[in-house]
């Protein structure tokens, strides 16, 4: 049996779990290390990690199919997609699923960015490597950027 004390605690980090779903899907290790971070103990964070997949408010696949449409929509491309879910604990396989199910034509996309950002064509070599580091920097297929940039007049 827990002691009171304990109980207060248990109660305040699911009361800040959910408090954090409120305000942006999570990501189950990224929930787990923020709460883990902020009230010290592992344990009662995994409690709380539990609790809420218990109750369907987290869901790893939702996060990430939630996240690579909002990049998506951001101008950004898989290779950056990939890195930032992987930094907030994403399995490999769930960002492999969701970018394929995504349907993105990624070089359409990059040539929107790119047209978006660079209205007129380079006229020399230092004007295209900006744009190259530009697309390479959104995280955009070096085949991609390369087709894109040399096409341009």
């Amino acid at each position: 049996m827990s002691s009171p004390g304990s109980s207060a605690s248990r109660e305040q980090v699911r009361n800040s779990a959910l408090a954090s779903l409120t305000r942006r899907e999570h990501g189950t290790a990224e929930l787990q290390s923020k709460l883990t971070a902020k009230f010290g103990d592992a344990d009662l964070a995994a409690d709380a990690i539990e609790w809420l997949l218990e109750l369907g408010y987290l869901d790893d696949i939702r996060f990430t199919e939630m996240f690579v449409r909002s990049s998506i929509a951001k101008g950004r491309g898989p290779l950056r997609i990939s890195q930032e879910l992987r930094q907030k604990g994403v399995d490999s396989s769930l960002i492999e699923q969701a970018l394929a199910e995504a349907d993105a034509d990624w070089r359409e996309l990059a040539r929107e960015r790119l047209e978006r950002k660079f209205p007129r064509p380079a006229t020399d070599l230092k004007e295209k490597a900006k744009r190259m580091r530009y697309l390479q920097y959104r995280g955009f297929f070096p085949d991609d950027i390369f087709a894109l940039v040399n096409a341009e007049r």
